[in-house]
């Protein structure tokens, strides 16, 4: 199996490149793989925009070195493309069901890195991500990943997600958040995963 040469990392709702763990799989990746391409892009609100702006990015990588790294809504898009890729992803508290979940917040939303910038959630979206969820691509064999789940995720059910993803390779955590606070502890695990070249 080829060492993985692209990483893709997918931020959650309200979320952004300047998230802890992105910052931290970015420092990651420049000091001790420096031959590994990182791509974190800034997500739009829009399901439908992300998921063109993702594929027209990574359209000229090489679809059997690439891993994908997703958290929350991120790891409901990582686990979309991964099966479509047939590439690896790590799934960080993973959306199941974002387009029941997102319905509650529709509107305008601080990001929580930086509360001076808005985002806007359309209704609209709640729709492209019902899309989303009724047209998975069709499953690849390829297709490998690593959930990380915290049963004290205080936003989503770690059931449901140790429900949709249990197929794969699980972390279930006892205790820790949503934001996974605890990262490093499962740093090891993750970058073993990844294969990084």
């Amino acid at each position: 199996m080829p060492r993985t040469t692209h990483l893709l990392y997918l931020h959650g709702f309200r979320s952004s490149p300047g998230s802890v763990k992105a910052r931290k799989m970015a420092d990651i990746v420049q000091q001790q793989y420096p031959g590994v391409t990182w791509c974190c892009p800034q997500l739009p609100a829009s399901p439908q925009q992300a998921m063109a702006l993702l594929q027209s990015g990574a359209a000229h990588w090489p679809l059997d070195r690439i891993a994908i790294v997703g958290s929350s809504l991120g790891g409901f898009y990582a686990a979309w493309l991964a099966r479509d890729w047939g590439c690896p992803a790590v799934l960080l508290n993973p959306a199941v069901h974002p387009a029941r979940d997102l319905a509650q917040h529709i509107g305008e939303h601080p990001a929580w890195h930086d509360p001076s910038q808005k985002v806007f959630f359309d209704a609209s979206f709640v729709q492209e991500l019902l899309e989303l969820e009724a047209q998975p691509p069709t499953p690849s064999p390829e297709a490998r990943t690593l959930a990380v789940i915290a049963q004290g995720d205080e936003v989503l059910d770690w059931r449901e997600m140790l429900a949709r993803h249990g197929g794969g390779q699980v972390r279930l955590i006892e205790g820790s958040d949503h934001a996974l606070s605890d990262f490093d502890l499962y740093l090891p695990e993750i970058l073993e995963f990844l294969r990084l070249a």
